[in-house]
């Protein structure tokens, strides 16, 4: 916290930094997302080789990327696009946009290096979801 000489306190903005796996490309983020959900979705699943993918949104002008990125493209159940940008030397995916929100920067959870996140309050396709998987929580919107 930091004080100024008003009396009032400050709050620092929380700084993230999230990384694909060789550290090449990077993506630094300033205050709390604007979302934090889980998808069961089959492409979900298989971009990420686990059960299902978890993301942080931030507005686009809190989000600063560094390094060289490749991009794969693909179109959603509901006809949306997909871009995730990906390192080009070790494949793992570090943001994404979604065309239908086109303000907001998606990060996968697991690329930062941080485990301050909050809890995710949205989770979609549920019908897809490992029977084994429970996201649990007060005032979680459900989606299937």
């Amino acid at each position: 916290m930091l004080g100024c000489e008003f009396g009032y306190v400050l709050a620092m903005a929380s700084i993230r930094e999230a990384s694909c796996s060789c550290g090449q490309l990077r993506v630094t983020t300033t205050g709390e997302p604007t979302r934090v959900s889980v998808c069961h979705c089959w492409a979900c699943q298989r971009r990420t080789g686990s059960a299902f993918g978890a993301q942080a949104r931030f507005g686009r002008e809190r989000v600063a990327i560094d390094g060289t990125d490749r991009t794969y493209a693909r179109t959603g159940d509901d006809g949306g696009i997909a871009t995730f940008h990906f390192c080009g030397t070790c494949g793992a995916t570090v943001f994404y946009e979604l065309d239908g929100f086109p303000n907001e920067v998606a990060v996968p959870i697991g690329a930062f290096a941080s485990h301050d996140l909050p809890v995710p309050k949205v989770t979609v396709y549920e019908a897809r979801a490992h029977v084994w998987v429970s996201i649990e929580g007060d005032d979680i919107t459900r989606y299937d």
